[in-house]
C-alpha cells in the first residue's frame, strides 16, 4: 500500500521538477544563474488562476482536450513500476493499454488544435500524427524486445526483466532500445532536436502551435500534462539503463527519483549542444530510432 501511495505521489507532484532541471542544465551551459528549480511549479500555479478566453469558433472538444489528455497520461502512469516496485495498476497485455493511452492523449491534443479552425493549427497537428508513424512503432519493438528477455506480457515484469536476468547476451540489444527510447522521449515530450518548446517561430512549431489557443488553466493543464509525459518516459528508460537493485526500499526509491533527474540533466545537455533541426530532417531522426529498436529485436531473436 505505502509503495502504490509513493507511486502516485511521485507521478503528481515530481512532473514539473523535471522541467525546472532541464531548463537549469541549460542556463549552467549558457553561464547564467537561470531560475529556480521550482519555477515551472509557480508558473502552473499562476496560469491556474488566471481567466481564459475561448475562440468562438471552438465547441466542447476544445475545452476538454487538454484535460482527457492528462487524464490519459496519469492512467498510463499508473501501469508504470517505479524501481523494483509493482504498478499500482497491471495486468497482462497493459502494455497495449498503455500505447493505447499515449495515442488517445495525443488524438485529443490534435483534435482540440482542429477544432479551433485554424489553418495554422491544423498544420502543427498534421505534423504531430506524421511524426507519430515513426515514434509509435519504435515503441512496440521496445516492449518486444523487453517481452523477449522477461518472458512476460505486462509492463511490470516485463520493465523488471532486464534488472533480475541481466546478461551479456542481451547487452546489444538492451543497448540499441535505451538509444531508440531516448529518441522517442525527446520527440514525444517535443524537446530539442525534435521541437523547441520555448519557440515560436511558425516553420519550426509542432507541439507549440497546437496549444496557442489555450490560456490559463486549460494551458497550465497542458503545461503539466507535459512534464508528466516527460516523466513516464523517464521512469520506462530509466528501468532500461539501470539493471540493478539494492535490498532497502528507501534506497530504491531514491535511485527512482536520481535517476529520473539524471536523465532531465542528460535532456538539459542535449538541448544545451544541439540546435533544432531542420523539419526535413526530423523525420531522419525518428527513422534512425526505429531502427535502433528494430535492430535490437533482431539481435534478440536471431
Amino acid at each position: 500500500m505505502i509503495t502504490s501511495i509513493i507511486h502516485v505521489l511521485l507521478l503528481l507532484l515530481m512532473p514539473p521538477l523535471l522541467m525546472g532541471i532541464i531548463n537549469k542544465t541549460k542556463a549552467w551551459f549558457g553561464g547564467r544563474v537561470g531560475a529556480s528549480f521550482l519555477q515551472p511549479y509557480y508558473d502552473i500555479i499562476k496560469l491556474m488562476r488566471k481567466g481564459m478566453v475561448y475562440s468562438t469558433t471552438t465547441t466542447w472538444i476544445f475545452r476538454i482536450g487538454p484535460i482527457v489528455t492528462l487524464v490519459a497520461l496519469l492512467i498510463a502512469g499508473l501501469l508504470v513500476p517505479m524501481g523494483p516496485f509493482s504498478a499500482p495498476v497491471t495486468f497482462t497485455g497493459d502494455l497495449i493499454l498503455f500505447a493505447y493511452l499515449f495515442g488517445l492523449s495525443r488524438f485529443f491534443t490534435t483534435a482540440a488544435a482542429l477544432d479551433t479552425g485554424s489553418a495554422f493549427e491544423g498544420m502543427g497537428s498534421a505534423r504531430e500524427v506524421t511524426f507519430a508513424c515513426f515514434s509509435e512503432p519504435a515503441l512496440f519493438f521496445v516492449f518486444l524486445v523487453l517481452i523477449k528477455i522477461s518472458g512476460a506480457f505486462s509492463l511490470t515484469p516485463m520493465l523488471h526483466g532486464p534488472m533480475e536476468g541481466f546478461s551479456v547476451a542481451i547487452a546489444a540489444p538492451v543497448v540499441l532500445i535505451a538509444i531508440g527510447l531516448f529518441i522517442i522521449m525527446l520527440a514525444e515530450s517535443c524537446r530539442i532536436p525534435v521541437d523547441d518548446p520555448n519557440t515560436h517561430l511558425e516553420l519550426t512549431m509542432i507541439h507549440e502551435v497546437m496549444v496557442l489557443d489555450h490560456s490559463g488553466p486549460l494551458f497550465g493543464v497542458i503545461s503539466y500534462t507535459a512534464a508528466v509525459k516527460l516523466f513516464i518516459l523517464s521512469t520506462v528508460l530509466l528501468h532500461i539503463l539501470m539493471p540493478f537493485q539494492l535490498q532497502s526500499d528507501w534506497i530504491n526509491w531514491l535511485l527512482q527519483i536520481f535517476g529520473v533527474m539524471g536523465i532531465a540533466v542528460l535532456v538539459g545537455v542535449v538541448e544545451s549542444v544541439m540546435a533544432r533541426l531542420q523539419m526535413q530532417h526530423v523525420p531522419y531522426l525518428l527513422v534512425s530510432a526505429l531502427l535502433f529498436c528494430a535492430f535490437g529485436f533482431i539481435l534478440l531473436v536471431r
